[in-house]
């Protein structure tokens, strides 16, 4: 409404504005029609015409004026208003009698362009939130309700209750937050969670509000609405971030609030001295009222606010929420970043690190024949093996008269060969021991091993660990990248801690420390002058999460409500600590630019307009200094939308932060530590 506003505002103040210049002795004069009356009361239609202008085109500064008068806050407004109003006021007393030179066209020209500026400016502050604005229109304003005998009714998101079930079509866009209990399709999530690529998902999975459904048609249940859901949550947080304030955001205000009492000192000095060294009184207020205009603070004032909001628009776009404003500008002077590693280094399920054969038998065929035996079995050693040789894309053959060992391992027939999966004390029991050098030196990793048999002869080994994830050792480099230093904390056993910290290349551990113990273990690396974001799942890792300089729940999943973090990252992709502090290194440097944009521009600017040129061929006049004041708005707006096109600091085309734009993988769900 301020946009449309302000943009009728300047075009009646530009409609007027030609002919208050035709109807201006001087600007007749500069014209060569001469100085004389142009009618018979020329001079009282140049009067209605400027005031027109002045309470038509000037009515936001006055009544802004008003409000920082009332508020007991001067700034620009009160600068603006003060300037137009001398200006009026003066050719007003020249029209009707007191002797001098009207300002009556240099007010319009004035107005006018300080109304353009502002439409112009607020065009760009708008789109500074434009991502927030289309996360609140990612939710339809109807859904579809399946009723118990299976018709369907439309009814508004409003009436929907958790337990509803609801039809979600092809192309369709998810109601509310829910579980898929029917059908099987892909979603586009990118507008909530940055992840580019489809997800695909079946029965049991959950669907998030607002992402958009696939080719095919799937009937969810309501499991939350209004404000639970994830999107409510995002947008709360959003909102609250850009609404924050910060240390930036107060300098920036208390420089703004200096440069007005600099520039109402300067604009009635310059009137003084001007007056004193006997120059006109025309000249004299044109240099106050060029004082005032040009000094105006609105680029100090919005040199730190429009960063704000492209960055917490830019962060949430990409599945990286910031809920306090604070610690996220802090982050730029960490030096260590501490890791959970259970579900935040590694995906908290056990999986295949190692195959050694023990015989002429192949890796993959080794494989094979495990997972046949151990499909027809619960146990986390058995989907580890299976999964693992699906990651493969091996054929697995069908096992029959499957027997377990308790306690021990699992047995079958696969081919027509007995075929034994069991501990390596199973098997030195029965008569078939392993002394393989690899035994010895995966168990010294903290590492599970489990012998395959064939026919009674060991045959390979299968090393069990907890599945490191593959983007985690590149997480680990971005951050070195970014001078920072990585931390792992785990309350896994030392060859555990030592073996994952190894491959990953994380210099510095600590093992066998116990969930209560994560918290003091954050305190001891900051009283050692350390400071320190704690990565973890924001459920047993909360404690230490608020103990650390910034803690960064990771995997949070739909569930974003994470008390305890600082900054929650959607995905469960380590990558993503990189993406957050060098993302609050950029918006640091954002801010200083602007700020320095800002003061550097009026050091320069308000000496200009209070005739220092004089004598030198350049004066500058209120309407230039108008144009001056409203670029250096616009410099300050664009550069702040500049940080849209951040793309991190190695570049890496797997993990780029540009707006709404994600990596492709999947997300995974949060797992404790």
């Amino acid at each position: 409404m301020m946009v449309d506003d302000f943009r009728r505002r300047f075009w009646v103040s530009l409609l007027l504005t030609p002919p208050i210049l035709f109807l201006s002795p001087m600007i007749r004069h500069w014209m060569g029609l001469g100085a004389s009356s142009a009618f018979r009361g020329d001079g009282a239609i140049l009067f209605l015409l400027s005031t027109a202008v002045y309470l038509y085109g000037g009515w936001p500064f006055l009544s802004g004026f008003a409000r920082e008068l009332r508020s007991g806050r001067p700034g620009m407004m009160t600068l603006v208003a003060m300037a137009i109003s001398v200006a009026y006021f003066y050719s007003a007393a020249v029209t009707f009698g007191v002797p001098g030179m009207s300002f009556y066209w240099e007010l319009a020209t004035l107005i006018t362009i300080m109304l353009l500026g502002h439409w112009l400016e607020m065009r760009s502050v708008l789109g500074a939130s434009r991502a927030l604005e289309a996360l609140v229109r990612l939710l339809p304003d109807t859904a579809t309700r399946m009723d118990a005998d299976g018709t369907g009714r439309e009814v508004p998101i409003s009436g929907l209750s958790p337990g509803d079930r609801v039809l979600v079509r092809p192309g369709g866009k998810v109601p509310v937050d829910g579980r898929l209990v029917e059908g099987v399709s892909s979603f586009n999530e990118s507008m909530l969670t940055g992840e580019s690529r489809p997800v695909p998902k079946q029965a049991g999975d959950v669907a998030i509000g607002g992402a958009i459904n696939g080719a095919g048609a799937v009937t969810i249940e309501v499991t939350a609405t209004g404000g639970a859901t994830y999107l409510a949550q995002v947008i709360d947080m959003v909102r609250k971030a850009q609404a924050s304030r910060s240390r930036s955001q107060d300098i920036a205000n208390r420089a703004a609030g200096w440069l007005t009492y600099i520039a109402l000192t300067v604009g009635f000095a310059s009137f003084g001295y001007w007056t004193l060294v006997g120059q006109s009184w025309e000249f004299a207020i044109e240099r106050m009222v060029t004082v005032m205009v040009i000094a105006c603070p609105h680029a100090l004032g919005l040199a730190v606010p429009l960063v704000v909001a492209v960055s917490t628009s830019l962060s949430a776009g990409n599945g990286l929420l910031i809920r306090d404003r604070a610690a996220f500008e802090r982050a730029r002077s960490l030096d260590a970043v501490v890791f959970d590693k259970t579900g935040t280094l590694t995906e908290g399920r056990f999986g295949v690190s190692d195959v050694v054969p023990l015989t002429s038998i192949s890796e993959d065929a080794a494989l094979a024949l495990a997972a046949s035996v151990e499909s027809r079995s619960e146990h986390p050693i058995a989907h580890g093996i299976v999964t693992t040789a699906r990651e493969r894309g091996l054929s697995i053959p069908r096992s029959d008269n499957v027997l377990n060992i308790t306690g021990e391992g699992i047995a079958a027939n696969v081919g027509g060969r007995e075929i034994v999966i069991a501990s390596p004390g199973h098997l030195e029991r029965n008569g078939h021991g392993v002394s393989h050098p690899a035994l010895t030196a995966l168990e010294a990793k903290g590492k599970t091993v489990v012998v395959l048999a064939v026919d009674g002869a060991p045959s390979a080994l299968f090393a069990m660990a907890d599945v490191v994830r593959p983007e985690s050792a590149q997480a680990i480099r971005e951050l070195r990248s970014l001078g920072i230093r990585p931390i792992m904390l785990t309350g896994d056993a030392e060859g555990v801690a030592h073996s994952v910290s190894a491959e990953l290349g994380i210099e510095e551990y600590y093992a066998e420390v116990l969930p209560d113990q994560k918290a003091a273990k954050i305190a001891s690396l900051r009283r050692d002058g350390r400071r320190v974001a704690m990565v973890g799942d924001g459920v047993n890792d909360a404690p230490a999460l608020v103990e650390a300089d910034l803690g960064i729940a990771i995997g949070a999943g739909t569930d974003v409500a994470v008390e305890s973090a600082d900054v929650v990252l959607v995905r469960s992709d380590p990558r993503d600590v990189a993406a957050i502090l060098g993302l609050s290194r950029a918006t640091y440097r954002k801010m200083v630019q602007n700020l320095i944009w800002a003061t550097g521009y009026n050091a320069v600017a308000i000496p200009m307009a209070a005739g220092i040129t004089f004598g030198t061929g350049f004066l500058m006049t209120p309407a230039i200094g108008a144009v001056f004041m409203s670029l250096s708005t616009i410099i300050v707006a664009v550069n702040a939308q500049l940080l849209r096109f951040y793309r991190g600091n190695s570049g890496n085309q797997a993990r780029r932060l540009t707006p709404w734009q994600g990596t492709e993988r999947t997300p995974q769900g949060a797992r404790s530590g």
